[in-house]
């Protein structure tokens, strides 16, 4: 015989959130390992003693975390989850009959809180790995990853202030404007020949000059049309200048064109995928057997990998006081300026050189650097002195005898220069060398090996689990938070593991 189910919902008094989840759940163990009560002191200051209680700054990291581990995409589909979730209910500590806080009451809480609470946040969940003895501090890996910004293509448009301030200056210059006053009828200001002169008005009292229109010019562009460098002042932990120079003839594509929908993100490429917005997301990760990521860091993704290095390892050094004995990297990383660094600091740069034989003409290694003559010696054994030096780019410039390079048999294969063939050498030669006589080493062979499954699967965690394929949040300060919370969240994971789970 067929059954049916009938639908009765009669009340159960007797029953609470208690008994129905079940007591070995994951969310009972993270509420009893994981106290969160530090974040009141944390958020403290973003609230006044007076006026209507808040939502529990707790809850709200609560939900954060909910979101992390259930790999949601939008704070509606949360709020639903924990609408139908006992055991996300009794988490947050709602009862079945409580009404759970309103989705846009988190953003605006985010909001409120800003950047360098969520930092915090994320340094807490880091010193309770180390805590527990999950961080080595004697090896650290440097890594980015690109992640597409929640932007459209399309929403691309040429910065109005390069295509409309000079138009709008001309249009608004003080010689169309005449000040009004109640016994002059005002003249309208309207374009007018540049050979054409216009006296002003005698006025019987002087009066105050009128502002220069030229400041009233940026109030009538968008507001999404920011200069360039405005998006670096909220890292103020990284050096990067806004007006830094760009190389050569190279104009970052960021200065032309603007998001409408995402100013800060910016043109991005990815192997075997069309150009899209993004940003770039930096990790710093310890040696250890946990892989605890120790920084975290978004950037626009014209900002070039290597460029927050330096900045995220004094950071780390200083906050979690590591004193770690080799840095790993990737060639995007291998700059002089970052070996530099390094190498004087004591850290071995264990990174792959770049390498600059890979041209039609005879690379920099056929080329013998003689110290005692200060002279590079060329195949032939012609002598290449020094020229020049560029202060700017740190380098000596050294150059061969036009004659004898013309006359030289190899110079198809060597240069097409009729003015002889030229090296650089460095400022920080010594040091590079330094770095290349590393990988001969074995340290150095594993170290490398280790760093393939160290810190890119951990971004591959990141985007296949937990959303970080597509910030889903706008703009530079709340893709760090979102990109914090992420590197919190899986911190959380390995501690933990760490912790018996």
């Amino acid at each position: 015989m067929m059954g049916t189910k009938a639908r009765l919902f009669t009340p159960v008094p007797s029953l609470s959130l208690e008994d129905l989840v079940p007591a070995d759940h994951f969310y009972r163990h993270l509420d009893h390992t994981l106290d969160l009560s530090f974040v009141r002191n944390l958020v403290k200051d973003c609230y006044s003693q007076g006026g209507r209680p808040s939502i529990d700054p707790v809850v709200f990291f609560k939900l954060q975390l909910v979101m992390f581990f259930e790999g949601l995409r939008s704070e509606r589909q949360l709020l639903r989850l924990a609408a139908d979730r006992l055991s996300v209910r009794w988490y947050l500590g709602f009862n079945l009959d409580e009404p759970l806080p309103d989705h846009s009451s988190l953003t605006k809480i985010r909001q409120r809180l800003g950047l360098p609470l969520f930092r915090r946040f994320f340094e807490n969940i880091v010193q309770l790995c180390i805590d527990a003895g999950l961080v080595w501090g004697k090896e650290l890996f440097f890594d980015a990853t690109k992640v597409r910004a929640n932007a459209a293509m399309d929403s691309l448009m040429p910065r109005l202030r390069e295509v409309v301030d000079g138009h709008l200056v001309d249009l608004f210059s003080p010689v169309c404007l005449v000040p009004a006053t109640p016994s002059t009828p005002s003249i309208p200001s309207t374009p007018v020949a540049s050979n054409v002169s216009i006296e002003p008005i005698a006025s019987a009292e002087p009066e105050a000059s009128p502002a220069l229109p030229q400041e009233k010019v940026p109030a009538l562009a968008p507001a999404l049309a920011p200069e360039p460098g405005s998006r670096w002042d909220l890292l103020e932990q990284c050096r990067l200048d806004p007006d830094r120079p760009a190389s050569g003839s190279y104009q970052r594509k960021s200065d032309r064109t603007i998001s409408t929908i995402d100013p800060d993100a910016v043109l991005m490429k990815t192997t075997g995928h069309k150009a899209s917005l993004g940003y770039h997301d930096h990790y710093v990760v310890d040696g250890g057997k946990a892989r605890i990521t120790l920084h975290a860091l978004v950037t626009p993704a014209d900002v070039m990998e290597n460029e927050p290095m330096l900045d995220q390892l004094r950071r780390v050094r200083f906050r979690w006081k590591v004193k770690p004995e080799r840095a790993v990297a990737d060639t995007t990383y291998a700059t002089a300026e970052n070996i530099r660094e390094l190498e004087k600091s004591g850290i071995r740069a264990y990174m792959p050189l770049a390498d600059w034989d890979r041209t039609p003409y005879y690379g920099p290694s056929r080329f013998i650097y003689d110290a005692e003559r200060d002279e590079y010696r060329c195949p032939q054994g012609e002598p290449l002195r020094r020229a020049a030096v560029k202060y700017t780019e740190r380098v000596w410039v050294y150059r061969a005898a036009p004659a004898s390079c013309n006359a030289c048999p190899l110079k198809a294969a060597c240069t097409s220069s009729a003015a002889g063939r030229i090296i650089h050498r460095s400022f920080d030669a010594e040091y590079i060398e330094r770095v290349r006589g590393y990988h001969s080493t074995a340290v150095y062979q594993k170290a490398m090996r280790k760093r393939k499954v160290w810190i890119e699967p951990l971004f591959g965690e990141a985007k296949q689990w937990h959303g970080m394929r597509q910030f889903r949040l706008r703009g530079l300060a709340n893709v760090n938070m979102e990109g914090l919370l992420i590197a919190a969240g899986q911190n959380l994971k390995r501690w933990l593991k760490g912790t018996d789970w």
